[in-house]
């Protein structure tokens, strides 16, 4: 067998930050075993793709990055095998196997433990390993890996649930990733701690919903409490919430985001719409009535609080009436931060044969006017904060060098806007944290000034 030590992994994750968790797991995994991990294909023996599988356009993704990937193989790249792993493994593992022959082996995301193995039999021309498909899906024991994030920057992000039990009518997500699995608090504490302890002092929190966290431990939803507990810790400066479900808002959590400084006064609020006949629909358990009820004492308890939401339009037999009372309720609510998708009809999902189905026209133009007003909108919440006070955390200096690129409490990585930060001391440099006042606000980035 190939001396582990010389041989390049080449790993491509696609999608959100909960599969970029899973890839830091596994690239953790194989540079503890001696594999050499390298940011080219052309440099790698072994390709892997860490798939979604999500959506539509998820899927065509990594079909196409797996296709693309298959010509650096041997013989006319370099490589010895390609592996996907991840969602669309998990959920089309058979049809990959059949469909794509250049991919060498399919993981699961129960297995991501395994990649060492999947490799090392590869290796031994082991003929069991190309025919496996994936496992059930489930498992947490790859997330106790003492991964690196592979983000530059004083971020990372822990995920502290797996898997889902909202059963949304639209999505495949449990059926992909399994029922809702909360990881241990003593565990994710002790991830907190390695993480700040190594410079990474922006917290982010995730699962399919933070806060369900808990309630398959001991019937009560227990996210209020780990807030608490990583705050604690001397080195975590900031702590971020992504994924929250309205019903999930205790009085308890409200409470401890307001009354705790080192929580970010940020919320990501999917709602999907505002329709009660269309959330009924997607089997979702809010109605307008109840997300207005918990907005209200969210930004009643923070009312500096940026709040973002995402939301969904040309779901089956959504109407004109539907869609106006979704536009309404934006308009009223003004959520800060909004991002929108068309829905996408998943196989296995009870909205997949729901009908009558909304025109791909039509759905795209009623993206496009949630888009147009939410522009406004996001443009409004920027100005008021001219004047604030924040501190932000400089990322990366722009092309010409004028300008530093950051975030503030009010920005999360990879889907929020932009702070230009104009340096007033020559001193400042990447990774810094400075004190800034914001002077300038567009449609979606603000410009500030640092203070002595």
């Amino acid at each position: 067998m190939a001396d582990q030590a010389n041989l390049g992994v080449y790993l491509l994750s696609l999608g959100c930050s909960k599969n970029l968790v899973d890839a830091e797991c596994m690239s953790k995994l194989l540079t503890d075993e001696g594999y050499r991990l390298t940011l080219e294909p052309d440099n790698a023996d072994i390709l892997i793709v860490n798939t979604c599988g999500f959506i539509e356009s998820a899927k065509k993704e990594a079909i196409d990055a797996i296709l693309t990937l298959a010509d650096y193989k041997k013989p006319l790249g370099s490589s010895r095998f390609l592996i996907v792993t991840g969602c669309l493994s998990q959920r089309y593992g058979r049809e990959i196997q059949e469909s794509l022959p250049e991919v060498d082996a399919v993981i699961g995301t129960a297995e991501y433990g395994r990649i060492g193995d999947v490799i090392k039999a590869l290796l031994t021309d082991d003929p069991t390993v190309r025919n496996r498909l994936p496992g059930p899906a489930g498992g947490l024991d790859h997330l106790r890996i003492d991964r690196l994030p592979s983000n530059p920057g004083r971020y990372a992000y822990i995920k502290i649930a797996e898997g889902c039990v909202n059963c949304c009518s639209y999505c495949a997500i449990p059926s992909i990733r399994g029922t809702f699995r909360s990881r241990p608090s003593t565990e994710i504490v002790e991830e907190a701690r390695r993480l700040s302890r190594s410079g990474r002092d922006e917290l982010i929190l995730i699962a399919q919903d933070s806060t369900c966290y808990g309630v398959d431990l001991d019937r009560r939803r227990q996210l209020a409490n780990l807030v608490h507990d990583i705050c604690r810790i001397d080195e975590v400066r900031m702590v971020r919430i992504l994924y929250a479900y309205a019903d999930g808002l205790t009085d308890e959590l409200i409470e401890r985001m307001a009354q705790e400084p080192k929580v970010a006064r940020y919320l990501d609020l999917p709602i999907q719409h505002a329709s009660d006949r269309i959330l009924h629909l997607m089997n979702r358990r809010d109605r307008r009535r109840s997300l207005i009820d918990v907005i209200s004492r969210l930004r009643q308890a923070m009312p500096d609080l940026i709040l973002r939401t995402t939301v969904m339009v040309g779901f089956p037999g959504e109407e004109e009436e539907d869609f106006a009372e979704l536009m309404s309720f934006l308009k009223e609510i003004r959520f800060d931060r909004l991002g929108c998708f068309i829905f996408s009809p998943e196989e296995g999902t009870p909205a997949y044969s729901f009908q009558p189905k909304v025109k791909k026209s039509i759905a795209g133009h009623r993206m496009h006017l949630v888009m147009d007003q939410q522009r406004q909108i996001t443009e409004e919440s920027n100005r008021r904060r001219i004047g604030q006070t924040c501190e932000v955390v400089l990322e990366n200096v722009e092309e010409h060098g004028i300008f530093f690129i950051g975030r503030s409490y009010g920005e999360a990585p990879d889907v929020d806007p932009i702070i230009r930060v104009a340096a007033s001391s020559d001193d400042l440099s990447v990774g810094q944290t400075c004190l800034c006042r914001l002077i300038d606000a567009g449609e979606y980035d603000m410009t500030g000034v640092t203070l002595p």
